[in-house]
């Protein structure tokens, strides 16, 4: 049975009108629960992740002005995020969430974090609503500890995970594969060890069809022994930041494509929530629960 990282601190407060849904996150646990999909005693407090696990990807420069509320007003733009107290510790609670997964993945074969995958945080900076990359700091907890020897990161978030990308250019053993819209945000991108830039508007039939011919030779070739997986729900056609056209049902299709493989596999996975910005926040919220239903399906 799977367990849901979760907690307080995922929220914080922004000013009115930002268009980061910071209320998604408070709103997916009561939908778990409300829909019967999780229950109460499936959720645990991640914790704050420490400075050491941090440290282990991002630079000293960068975490301390992150800690000190030291970042310029420019670094603050390219963020997208004021800084704040809350905003550290939120960072550090969501951190701590994927690589609690991540440890909980090794023991029960899939961990949940009901936020992270924030990938567009490079190691000296942060950009598009990141500000520490939390599959990054799992991955490198778990080589650093001989608890894993070779990481797949699959990142279907409609933007390609550039910071990630960045971070594991020279980490032979983590695999980077990245499947994104081709023109979209960040303008300038990152090498990833394998990058599928999709047309703008590409639907469902298209994009289960490139994903399956790619993810399970990609599989054979890597041949991973623990997978991160970025869910980005902000492929959805009625996305405001995304440019493709996946339905609710092709996103879930895409959820039980990849996840079915961990399983059928017996690969260990951790799963990070990522972007959603359709103009519905109902609609981000329930494409949201859609991957955690696949999950505790899967993982009775």
């Amino acid at each position: 049975m799977p367990c849901l990282a979760t907690s307080d601190h995922y929220t914080l407060d922004l000013p009115a009108g930002h268009r980061f849904p910071i209320a998604k996150y408070a709103l997916i646990r009561e939908q778990l629960l409300w829909q019967g999909i999780a229950a109460p005693e499936d959720f645990y407090e991640p914790g704050l992740c420490a400075e050491e696990d941090v440290l282990r990807v991002h630079t000293a420069g960068y975490w301390h002005k992150v800690r000190d509320l030291q970042l310029s007003a420019r670094e603050v733009r390219n963020l997208g995020l004021p800084q704040s107290p809350q905003l550290v510790r939120r960072s550090l609670s969501s951190s701590a969430g994927t690589l609690q997964s991540a440890l909980r993945a090794l023991r029960d074969g899939i961990g949940l974090n009901l936020a992270g995958g924030t990938h567009h945080a490079f190691a000296d900076r942060g950009e598009g609503f990141c500000v520490l990359n939390d599959q990054a700091i799992a991955a490198a907890h778990l080589l650093a500890h001989r608890l894993a020897r070779q990481v797949l990161i699959v990142d279907l978030d409609v933007h390609q995970g550039d910071g990630t990308a960045s971070i594991f250019r020279n980490e032979p053993r983590v695999f980077t594969f990245s499947m994104h819209a081709g023109a979209n945000y960040p303008l300038r991108k990152e090498q990833s060890d394998l990058d599928m830039p999709l047309a703008l508007g590409t639907g469902d039939a298209d994009y289960l069809a490139q994903l399956a011919a790619t993810l399970e030779p990609l599989m054979a070739q890597v041949r991973p022994d623990f997978i991160f997986y970025q869910a980005g729900v902000d492929v959805l056609a009625t996305d405001k930041l995304g440019k493709l056209a996946l339905t609710p049902t092709g996103c879930r299709q895409r959820d039980e494509l990849v996840l079915g493989m961990c399983r059928t596999r017996g690969l260990p996975v951790a799963v990070s929530m990522g972007g959603g910005y359709s103009e519905r926040l109902a609609d981000i919220v329930d494409a949201h629960c859609n991957t955690f239903r696949v999950a505790f399906e899967l993982w009775p």
